[in-house]
């Protein structure tokens, strides 16, 4: 499993987005101007840069491959012509995650925000709730749970489902969770990776 984390969110521009559409191929330049913002373009376009950079220095992929995506029925991409290669893509405003894996791979970013007793309630067990509540920091803690959530749904495939409030508290033997969390950057990262 490798991972890369791109965090100079500052370059997220116009001219940006402008200078990264040459570099990728025609059918990713289409899907990236279907966003009407500049965040939407760019992380399209840095996501699948990323991940290419990643393929081709891992030797998966050739630099002129053009990677050609296919969807699941839930809408997670994966490589038509590298069935054996599974990769995963987050970003929020702070950063864009990107986790190759020769196994199923989730991984999640969420920026730090403090959750409103609704959001709390919707998508958090009576435990992780009060454990949100007691913290000295609940933005880390929020955003922490929230990742390892949905990174497990990422890896999954399903997207995110009637399980949402106690996915964690089911096991799950097969998968391996990770969380990080950039205090300074304000926002968690969680990968998910299958068990070897």
């Amino acid at each position: 499993m490798v991972y890369s984390l791109f965090n100079d969110m500052s370059r997220c521009t116009p001219d940006e987005v402008q200078r990264l559409l040459p570099l990728v191929p025609v059918s990713q330049q289409e899907e990236a101007l279907r966003f009407k913002h500049t965040f939407g373009q760019f992380t399209a376009l840095k996501s699948f840069l990323m991940l290419r950079q990643m393929l081709v220095e891992n030797s998966l992929a050739d630099p002129d491959d053009p990677l050609t995506f296919a969807y699941g029925p839930h809408g997670k991409p994966h490589l038509v012509d590298h069935p054996d290669v599974h990769f995963n893509i987050s970003h929020c405003p702070m950063s864009i995650a990107v986790a190759v894996d020769s196994l199923p791979i989730g991984v999640d970013v969420e920026r730090f925000k403090t959750p409103s007793e609704s959001l709390l309630n919707y998508c958090m067990n009576d435990d992780e709730a009060a454990q949100v509540r007691q913290s000295a920091h609940p933005e880390q803690v929020f955003a922490s749970f929230w990742t390892q959530k949905e990174a497990l749904f990422k890896h999954r495939g399903t997207g995110i489902t009637h399980e949402l409030r106690n996915i964690l508290a089911i096991p799950h033997p097969d998968v391996k969770l990770e969380t990080t969390i950039f205090a300074e950057q304000q926002f968690a990262l969680t990968l998910a990776t299958t068990v070897r």
